[in-house]
């Protein structure tokens, strides 16, 4: 059986945040399928698009209404037709965002649900009684502030939400829930869609008797509310792996398909999410160098500790940004940005590209009253704004960037003008032709897609690693220039691609520019 994505690297779409094609200023279905020369040219394998099911969009589609829809401001299910159909045809995979958690407040199965205590779906999702002095049922918290339970005056009861009140959790310990919506899979799956990213997958179940969460000995006032407690009772439950062993189940009914996902924790719990025998999800999102801090050491290690780490058989993968965190280039500045660019696409594993990042999009700016992302609202100052890693596409100089023909429905980076696809793809050195050129040389390298990861050196400033017998890889993560020295045993080295020239070099230099990073072919070397 092919296993496709361990060499194709993987693009994220925000729909809202590509491609406006009927005017209203956001991104749509149509809009993706016009883009999709761009996405081929880059050179990924597969597109995987945020949520576009029907959904009243209190979190942006992340509160679904109903899973076998398409929301009519991204189209309809024609238009998602002809997009899975060209997407193919460019030979290219499509993955979906699915959101079983928690549905909308405006799901039929919760209208049903909070209808009676007597409803047949009344135990869909989670119900509680108040405490005895009227009080929520426990300490648990919603990662967008405040308490996780929502008072039910007509029934007398409360109701679990780990997100907004308006996305109530699904009871995944109730059989009929799971039936349904691996029924949801199987929809799409027939529709021939190739995989899945299961957002917030290790909270899908909880503790069975609903302990309070202990207090977090690390919490500092001014994080976030979710930080108080330590999420041991509400979220990865040992439970939750014979959930992911069925939703496995079902995408193995089907050739090809690829399971996804969205975990935050430490590597060791990461871990257990391949499953049993890796019957869990094949891809764990790795999120590592979206939380460490950008220095050569602290790089070395982690790297390390995740590939030691990983059970047998288990493939790796990497993720420099996401719609949730703010931007790579955000974090570390444009020149480390195209170092960061060379580091997720020459390690072993399969790397997550954001839209954006190929032409070095940084966060936008925000005034406090025309925040939008309900987190930020909830949170003030507390939160990160999701909004700010989520504005338009910036395809074009010409106004709106190229992306509508109308005021967008974020706002658009300053230099828009200067960065944007059409002006870096006429740049030799640009951002974009970087991205290019690394995921070519991956295409042709047989070692940077299979051949193992060896580190080499991590003395700051300088990450130095191998992969297989042919590669080298040396980055320079600060802004000062060193001495270049090469490991002895790489003998008859030639530079393949410059990350700062977005070529090959004709001599081996004897200083690491600031911000440069080279991959080196090795005609003698040691594995």
């Amino acid at each position: 059986m092919s296993r496709w994505w361990r060499e194709a690297a993987l693009y994220q779409i925000y729909p809202r945040s590509f491609q406006d094609s009927d005017g209203d200023g956001i991104g749509d279905l149509e809009g993706i399928r016009r883009r999709l020369d761009h996405i081929a040219e880059l050179g990924v394998g597969a597109v995987w698009l945020s949520p576009i099911f029907r959904s009243p969009m209190a979190d942006f589609g992340y509160d679904v209404s109903d899973y076998r829809n398409i929301d009519p401001l991204f189209g309809d299910m024609a238009a998602f037709d002809r997009l899975l159909q060209e997407v193919h045809a460019r030979g290219l995979k499509l993955l979906l965002d699915f959101v079983p958690n928690h549905s909308s407040d405006q799901h039929p199965w919760f209208q049903e649900s909070r209808s009676s205590r007597e409803n047949p779906r009344r135990d869909w999702y989670i119900w509680r009684d108040p405490a005895p002095d009227g009080s929520p049922p426990n300490n648990w918290t919603s990662n967008f502030g405040g308490s996780a339970w929502a008072w039910d005056e007509p029934t007398g009861q409360y109701y679990y939400h780990a997100f907004l009140a308006e996305q109530p959790d699904l009871n995944w310990r109730n059989p009929e829930v799971r039936a349904a919506m691996h029924d949801v899979l199987r929809f799409w799956l027939d529709k021939g869609v190739d995989g899945f990213r299961v957002d917030v997958i290790w909270h899908l179940i909880k503790d069975a008797q609903f302990r309070d969460n202990p207090p977090n000995p690390a919490y500092a006032p001014g994080r976030p509310d979710i930080d108080r407690y330590l999420q041991v009772h509400s979220a990865d439950q040992p439970e939750v792996h014979n959930v992911i062993a069925e939703l496995r189940a079902v995408i193995e009914s089907y050739p090809d398909r690829l399971l996804i996902g969205e975990i935050y924790l430490p590597i060791e719990r990461l871990m257990a999410y391949y499953g049993h025998d890796n019957r869990g999800v094949h891809l764990p999102f790795n999120f590592q160098l979206i939380q460490c801090t950008w220095r050569a050491d602290v790089l070395g290690k982690l790297i390390d500790e995740y590939e030691a780490a990983l059970p047998e058989g288990g493939w790796p993968n990497w993720v420099l940004s996401n719609h949730d965190q703010p931007r790579i280039a955000a974090r570390v500045g444009d020149a480390q940005a195209r170092i960061a660019a060379m580091l997720l696409l020459t390690l072993r594993g399969t790397p997550t590209l954001y839209y954006g990042d190929e032409i070095g999009i940084y966060d936008i700016d925000m005034s406090e009253e025309t925040v939008l992302d309900p987190a930020a609202i909830n949170e003030p100052g507390v939160s990160f704004n999701r909004d700010r890693s989520r504005s338009p596409m910036q395809w074009t100089k010409q106004e709106f960037a190229g992306f509508s023909n109308v005021k967008t429905w974020l706002p658009l980076t300053d230099d828009w003008k200067q960065r944007n696809a059409a002006v870096q793809g006429e740049e030799p050195a640009s951002m974009l032709n970087l991205y290019r050129a690394l995921l070519r040389l991956r295409c042709v390298e047989r070692d940077l897609l299979a051949g193992a990861y060896r580190r080499i050196s991590s003395d700051n400033p300088v990450l130095i690693y191998q992969r297989g017998q042919t590669i080298g890889v040396v980055l320079n993560l600060s802004s000062e220039n060193v001495p270049l020295v090469l490991p002895t045993e790489w003998r008859n080295v030639s530079v393949l691609l410059s990350a700062r020239k977005v070529k090959p070099l004709p001599h081996m230099p004897t200083d690491l520019s600031g911000g440069e990073g080279l991959i080196l072919r090795i005609a003698d070397g040691a594995e």
